[in-house]
């Protein structure tokens, strides 16, 4: 009888690939971040800096000066020697006129070649170039053709007179010959090479016509390369003291009635100076007539200029007005509060009834937001509408949420989640706010603040 053998099958003992579970552990990871940071409402943080703001008060002004215009007493071809707005003194060199115009073509020949130049005329430019360097500033690019402009005619005019000296044997015979001539000041001032029928304007006898700059024209005195007897050569500006007159509003009119001084911003390279001024009124209008003693060389070519009024400049924390927000708060007396716990916290003492009718009270120590002389100002984390406060050393009570109060503020997220901060708002435009620095429950320079304060509630996580 054969013997039946059984067979027993043999299991592969169960290996765990470790590899694997590793994997799906990453996998599973990776798509809960992905899902998170999509249904998450990410917050954009701002950095709170130092500004200034103003109110916009810009105006179109009209320059009035002492100025007397130069004429020539011959007639022929003209050279300029020296640069438009330059400070000149008695019997200095302006310009010369060659009635034959031999002396002309020969300064205008030398003068046609830059390597002539000497070592001072180039440090000058040099020096020119190295100030607009330093003072440039990208939102007044526009500048860059005036000084283009400023640095042609300080070229031309050092190679003109470079070119007169290295001829002085030549112009002094024909000096001698009555035929050239040369046009020195007879009082010192600030130079320029321009008419407009405004020399005779002063701050009495100016008239409204004359801010019409749609009919303003202007004479180049420098285009002209040659001159009659009586043609006006140059125009000479002899005293510091100027004005600019700027029709205003009855408002502004009315809140300037109580001072005489203000400070202004020249819009054109971003300079501030301060200027007396008074008010006038010609015709039912009113014009602020502002007068300066200082500036004067560096808007000596201007007649009319665009200025603004610095009435309410503030200074503090500037932060974009899409970080303020609202929260309500509770108001408590300052009266119930008191100092106790493990700490030297001001708290509250609240009262509550158990359901056997015991009555006991608990101190708690909310976060104070804001302070006036009569109230603290609290949120409901410690307490709730309807509780009972009682007032230390007595028998009154309070109950929480009978006055409340709106405050203004941003959400402070320096330790990653929202902290309610109230600000003190100095000035505001349409898209920043500068507010109050140094305030007790406030925010301070270099905070991170919420950027979208309408997204982000109190003790949120910052994401």
């Amino acid at each position: 009888m054969n013997e039946h053998k059984k067979v027993v099958k043999y299991r592969k003992p169960f290996n765990i690939n470790i590899g694997v579970i590793i994997f799906i552990i990453i996998f599973i990871y990776l798509v809960f971040n992905v899902f998170t940071y999509i249904t998450t409402t990410h917050t954009s943080v701002y950095e709170v800096e130092q500004g200034t703001m103003a109110e916009n008060n810009v105006y179109r002004g009209l320059i009035l000066r002492d100025e007397t215009i130069v004429t020539s007493q011959y007639a022929g071809s003209l050279n300029y020697y020296v640069r438009e707005s330059s400070r000149v003194g008695y019997g200095d060199l302006i310009c010369s006129v060659d009635e034959s115009g031999s002396v002309s073509q020969k300064i205008n020949d030398v003068s046609a070649d830059a390597s002539n130049l000497d070592a001072e005329g180039l440090l000058e430019i040099e020096n020119d170039i190295s100030d607009y360097e330093n003072s440039y500033q990208a939102q007044t690019f526009y500048n860059i053709y005036s000084f283009k402009e400023n640095i042609d005619s300080a070229l031309n005019e050092a190679l003109s007179l470079e070119a007169l000296n290295g001829l002085s044997d030549y112009t002094s015979a024909a000096g001698n010959g009555s035929s050239f001539h040369t046009i020195t000041t007879d009082t010192p001032g600030i130079l320029v090479y321009y008419t407009d029928g405004f020399e005779n304007t002063t701050t009495d006898n100016f008239s409204k016509e004359q801010f019409d700059e749609a009919s303003y024209q202007r004479n180049n005195l420098k285009q002209n390369v040659s001159v009659s007897n009586g043609d006006a050569v140059y125009k000479l500006i002899s005293n510091e003291e100027w004005h600019i007159v700027v029709p205003i509003t009855n408002t502004l009119a009315d809140e300037l009635a109580d001072d005489n001084t203000l400070k202004l911003r020249f819009n054109k390279d971003g300079k501030t100076a301060y200027a007396t001024y008074v008010i006038t009124e010609k015709s039912g209008e009113k014009y602020l007539i502002l007068t300066l003693r200082n500036s004067l060389v560096r808007y000596a070519k201007d007649r009319f200029i665009e200025i603004e009024l610095l009435l309410t400049e503030q200074t503090g924390l500037k932060i974009p007005n899409s970080a303020i927000t609202e929260k309500e708060f509770f108001t408590i007396p300052v009266s119930y509060f008191m100092k106790g716990g493990d700490s030297d916290a001001d708290g509250l003492l609240v009262s509550s009834t158990n359901k056997n009718g015991k009555t006991t009270t608990e101190f708690v120590s909310p976060t104070i937001y804001y302070t006036t002389d009569d109230y603290y100002y609290i949120d409901s984390e410690n307490v709730t509408a309807g509780d009972i406060l009682v007032k230390p050393d007595s028998n009154e009570t309070y109950r929480v949420g009978s006055d409340t109060a709106t405050l203004k503020g941003v959400y402070n997220v320096n330790k990653g989640y929202a902290v309610f901060k109230q600000i003190d708002i100095l000035y505001q435009s349409k898209e920043y706010t500068i507010v109050k620095t140094g305030t007790s429950y406030g925010i301070s320079l270099y905070d991170h603040i919420a950027l979208d304060g309408a997204k982000i509630n109190e003790d949120d996580l910052l994401k």
